[in-house]
C-alpha cells in the first residue's frame, strides 16, 4: 500500500526495501538507458537520478561483456566503494533495479532484500 496519494506502487515497494534495510540509502527502479522509472532515496533526488543513470551504464557494460562470451544475462552486480556499496539487479526487459547501502551493512540481508524488491517490481510491471 503506497505511503501517501502521490506514491506509486514502484517507489512504494522501493520504499519499504529501503526502510528494512539497515545502511539502505536508497533504490531505484530504471529502464536500459539508466532513466529512473521511480525511486525511494534519502537523497536528493537529482543526484539520485544521476547516481543511477552512472550504474546504468556500468550494468550496460557487464550485460555487454557477458553477451560477448555468450554467458546470459547479469542477474546481480555488485560494486564496493569505500563509504557506499551498489548492488543492481536486472528485472526484466532491460529494466534494473538498484540499492545503494552505507558501508559497513549487512550484504546478505541486502541482497535478499533485492531479489525480493525485483520480484515485486516484475509483478508490478504485469
Amino acid at each position: 500500500m503506497p505511503k501517501s496519494a502521490t506514491e506509486t506502487p514502484f517507489a512504494a515497494i522501493l520504499r519499504r526495501a529501503v526502510e528494512d534495510t539497515p545502511g539502505a540509502v536508497g533504490g531505484a527502479f530504471a529502464a536500459s538507458d539508466g532513466e529512473m522509472v521511480d525511486y525511494f532515496a534519502r537523497r536528493d533526488a537529482f543526484e539520485w537520478a544521476l547516481l543511477t543513470a552512472h550504474y546504468g551504464v556500468v550494468l550496460s557494460h557487464v550485460r555487454m561483456a557477458l553477451n560477448t562470451w555468450h554467458f546470459g544475462e547479469a542477474g546481480t552486480v555488485m560494486i564496493e566503494h569505500t563509504p557506499l556499496v551498489v548492488l543492481l539487479h536486472s528485472v526484466r526487459d532491460g529494466y534494473y533495479a538498484l540499492m545503494a547501502l552505507a558501508t559497513p551493512c549487512p550484504l546478505g540481508r541486502a541482497l535478499m532484500t533485492l531479489d525480493n524488491v525485483v520480484t515485486a517490481l516484475a509483478e508490478e510491471m504485469g
